[in-house]
């Protein structure tokens, strides 16, 4: 018992002394990883206990940032990830090494999730690979702060609703012929689907999509017995931060929530972890809120 007890207090310790970002941009979406300083934190804090054993996860955005950080948990839990990813190859291969670490076995696929062939592409070649499809996650996203509507272009506003809600619906229509009863979808939307963002009013209204496509698919999935849910982050140290913002803005991110800093991804993929899994064969339609404390009654 002391020894367990040592261990939690050095948890504790750990989870103070996370280094804020420092002042930082990158010029492309959705942003590189290993560029990022402090890199963010991937690798699951506590020991696997098999839940996913046997599984075949599907990960949109899996090369950095949360979708990482969801494969490295799922590997540890002893699934097998299929990563989709646009064409930041560096970060793909990092992922995939990390997953070799591990003992699991990484699909990378390389496309463009806002072409329907693409998604389908990602589909086939899973089912080449594994024969089957037991969890998708849908992650991949895109943001562009902008001041005004007005300052908002037709392109920005085609490319992220194509990105962050259109390639859901591809991937998951793609993927329904493919998912049995147990099979689990999970959607990431974000804190701003619920309070907004005055200068994300694009990225904040596909996330508030992402909500209502989570719950109306869940109801119509339910009879098969395949489950839909989402996890809503907070502030939380992905490639998107240094590629969106300012440097004084990411130096600034996540401090104004209740605990003061931005979350790392592998404070987020335990709720995707619990959502894959029998531990959550009560739960859909629902969303998950990793935000560092902020009330918003969703």
């Amino acid at each position: 018992m002391k020894k367990e007890a040592t261990k939690k207090e050095a948890k504790k310790k750990e989870i103070k002394a996370k280094k804020a970002p420092k002042g930082q941009v990158q010029k492309d979406q959705p942003g590189d990883e290993y560029k990022m300083d402090p890199r963010p934190e991937s690798t699951p804090d506590d020991p696997a206990a098999g839940r996913l054993e046997g599984k075949v996860a599907i990960i949109s955005g899996g090369d950095s940032g949360i979708g990482r950080a969801v494969a490295l948990a799922f590997v540890a839990e002893g699934a097998s990830v299929v990563l989709a990813y646009l064409d930041e190859k560096k970060d793909a291969e990092e992922t995939k090494k990390l997953v070799g670490k591990a003992g699991g076995d990484c699909l990378l696929i390389s496309a463009d999730v806002t072409e329907v062939k693409s998604c389908e592409k990602i589909i086939a070649k899973t089912i080449d690979r594994f024969k089957k499809i037991d969890i998708l996650v849908n992650n991949a996203a895109v943001q562009y702060p902008q001041n005004s509507l007005a300052d908002i272009t037709d392109e920005q506003l085609d490319k992220t609703f194509k990105t962050n809600i259109l390639s859901y619906f591809y991937l998951t229509r793609a993927a329904l012929p493919y998912l049995k009863k147990g099979a689990s979808i999970i959607n990431t939307t974000s804190v701003t689907a619920y309070r907004g963002s005055g200068h994300l009013i694009d990225y904040a209204s596909t996330k508030g999509a992402i909500v209502g496509f989570t719950r109306s698919l869940a109801t119509n999935l339910a009879k098969k017995g395949i489950r839909v849910n989402g996890v809503a982050p907070g502030p939380i140290w992905t490639p998107l931060i240094p590629s969106s913002f300012t440097k004084k803005q990411v130096a600034e991110f996540g401090k104004d929530v209740p605990l003061g800093r931005p979350g790392q991804p592998n404070e987020v993929a335990p709720s995707y972890v619990f959502l894959a899994s029998d531990d959550a064969s009560y739960m859909t339609g629902q969303i998950i809120h990793p935000n560092g404390g902020e009330i918003i009654n969703g």
